[in-house]
């Protein structure tokens, strides 16, 4: 990308920060467990895709050893093995075991709250239609719990097409990193068609996505430019760019880091409404923050429209030794739906802890 030239005159203006912003609880979970076992068992320890959407963090796991496959047949019979945040389908915890591989499940407890719930709603004869985004990885996932219940529905405009075995046994499911808005929008159009239709107990789109989208709102509201600072392979950091522009800001880019803002995009701006993805880490704002401060914006204010103190214990797998114990089988998977909870709300959570993640 060519850069124009840098402004003759620095201009005094003000950075608008979101809070809360960046790292959720269970990205934090998910690096922090790549981290423990590499530091246990030593390198290399094998990540099935992506641990988490955002390319500063893989580059640095990959650096202290840690190896990204897409698939399980990449991963030498007897490693050890890591699911990423997003979770992975029945058929690839089998694919591990016949592998005789260990794993460890880093899925996110809020995507295994949908896991389960697609998995009881299809026992109980319901057909599922889910909302999210075509091959994501979430998605395929959750898809595989109950292929033969799910029906994948990727925005309102999908609504018009669909069939159902039965209209009273009904209900719909969402990716959990969806924009709060457009899956609402969709919502609104499956009841409008199917009227019988039956939501989940508890609201899919987790807490973190919903918070970092309300505080986009607010930024939109006085910011010029909105920058989100996330890959783009992140579902919520696109999201978030497109919550912003249609909450009124006049523009808004997703960057992966400092070096990719355009100077051009300040051009008559005299606030900046800074924010990141739930998979970002907080250094990469720091360094948007230093850029912005070098050209004239030094007045940071934060913005907080909600306090976060949820926290995600780390994945049962490394609580004992795995060089000593056999390969992960389906049996092993994460505890049922009414074993206790793997998650620790703190005091003034804006969010309740998840009912049966």
């Amino acid at each position: 990308m060519t850069t124009p030239a840098e402004p003759t005159t620095p201009r005094p203006g003000r950075v608008l920060l979101a809070s809360p912003r960046g790292w959720c609880a269970g990205v934090d979970r998910a690096v922090l467990a790549v981290e423990k076992a590499l530091e246990r068992y030593g390198p290399p320890i094998y990540v099935r895709h992506e641990i988490v959407h955002n390319k500063y963090v893989v580059q640095t796991l990959r650096k202290k050893g840690a190896i990204f496959v897409e698939r399980t047949d990449e991963v030498p019979e007897g490693a050890i093995v890591m699911f990423s945040a997003h979770g992975v389908a029945p058929s690839v915890h089998a694919e591990a075991a016949e592998r005789n591989l260990s794993t460890i499940d880093a899925t996110c407890p809020l995507v295994t709250k949908v896991h389960r719930e697609a998995v009881r709603y299809a026992r109980e004869g319901y057909d599922i239609l889910l909302i999210g985004h075509e091959g994501h990885e979430e998605v395929i996932g959750t898809y595989g719990e109950a292929p033969d219940h799910i029906t994948v529905v990727d925005g309102p405009q999908d609504v018009a097409n669909l069939t159902v075995r039965d209209e009273t046994k009904l209900v719909w499911l969402s990716q959990t990193t969806l924009s709060v808005d457009e899956t609402k929008e969709t919502v609104n159009a499956l009841k409008a068609r199917f009227p019988h239709l039956l939501s989940p107990p508890s609201d899919d789109i987790c807490y973190a996505t919903q918070n970092r989208q309300t505080a986009v709102k607010k930024l939109a509201e006085d910011a010029e430019l909105v920058i989100v600072v996330g890959s783009k392979n992140s579902s919520n950091s696109v999201r978030m760019v497109e919550v912003a522009r249609d909450a009124g800001a006049p523009a808004a880019h997703l960057v992966d880091n400092a070096r990719e803002i355009d100077v051009a995009w300040l051009e008559g701006v005299t606030t900046v409404g800074l924010t990141s993805g739930a998979s970002a880490p907080d250094i990469l704002v720091d360094d948007v923050l230093q850029w912005l401060a070098e050209h004239g914006y030094n007045d940071v204010e934060t913005i907080t429209t909600a306090d976060e103190s949820i926290t995600f214990a780390l994945p049962q797998e490394l609580r004992h030794n795995l060089r000593r114990h056999p390969a992960a089988t389906p049996a092993a998977r994460p505890p049922e739906e009414n074993d206790s909870p793997d998650a620790s709300p703190g005091a003034g959570s804006t969010a309740p802890a998840p009912k049966d993640p």
